[in-house]
């Protein structure tokens, strides 16, 4: 499976978002009142305050922390080097990130868990709020679906199945690949950042995660997983 792809040629990445503002009360009268329309049916039996610590879920009400990205090295060592933009300023960071795709051939493959759903539209909406031109490899108005460079993890485990959500941790267990044992997981992500004031160990929560998603994709297309001393963190 996937033999037909050079992984020399992929870019893995994952993000970590929370809400824009620390607290429901700091969010701007209007936004608010557009807060409490868009999760009207999401909201269940809490008020839309108590439901502002999942605000980092959408693009209009959250912002992107922290982005990470793995390139896979070849030659008769297989390795993976890995590399993080975080940071407060959402926009620098993302024209970190976009500096980094105009840097790498068009026809990049950006691959992620649930990309298509989560990671690749979030960062697209947050570019464009931010006053940023879309990279290449982003930039998918336009073309036909087998033009699109963007493999999902998650996709691809479905064979075509619509109709169930799987985990990357489910998915890491099953094909045993060894993951560190995490001191947060996605929920936490809004706490530890605005209240911990940690980002760092956001960051390295989310270089976790494109870890295990190419090591996933190894174990897709039948091949060993990359040794933990192959694995390079680099800036």
């Amino acid at each position: 499976m996937l033999e037909q792809y050079d992984l020399s040629n992929m870019m893995v990445l994952d993000i970590e978002t929370v809400p824009q503002y620390a607290t429901y009360d700091e969010v701007p009268d209007q936004f608010k009142r557009l807060w409490d329309l868009k999760t009207t049916r999401q909201r269940a039996d809490k008020t839309a305050e108590e439901f502002y610590g999942s605000a980092g879920i959408w693009a209009e009400f959250g912002k992107i922390i922290c982005i990470s990205v793995g390139i896979f090295s070849g030659g008769s060592v297989r390795g993976l080097r890995l590399k993080s933009f975080a940071g407060h300023d959402e926009k620098l960071l993302l024209q970190n990130f976009s500096n980094l795709l105009n840097g790498q051939p068009p026809s990049l493959i950006l691959v992620a868990h649930n990309g298509k759903e989560f990671d690749f539209p979030y960062i697209c909406r947050r570019m464009l709020v931010n006053g940023l031109p879309l990279p290449k490899q982003l930039e998918i108005a336009g073309r036909k679906p087998w033009e699109i460079n963007h493999l999902d993890t998650m996709e691809l485990w479905k064979f075509g199945d619509y109709k169930s959500y799987t985990s990357l941790s489910l998915l890491t267990a099953i094909f045993d690949i060894p993951t560190p044992k995490d001191d947060i997981d996605g929920s936490m992500v809004g706490t530890v950042y605005w209240v911990d004031n940690e980002l760092e160990r956001i960051c390295t929560y989310c270089q976790k995660d494109v870890v295990a998603t190419a090591q996933l994709l190894r174990r897709y297309r039948g091949e060993e997983l990359i040794e933990e001393e192959n694995i390079m963190y680099v800036g």
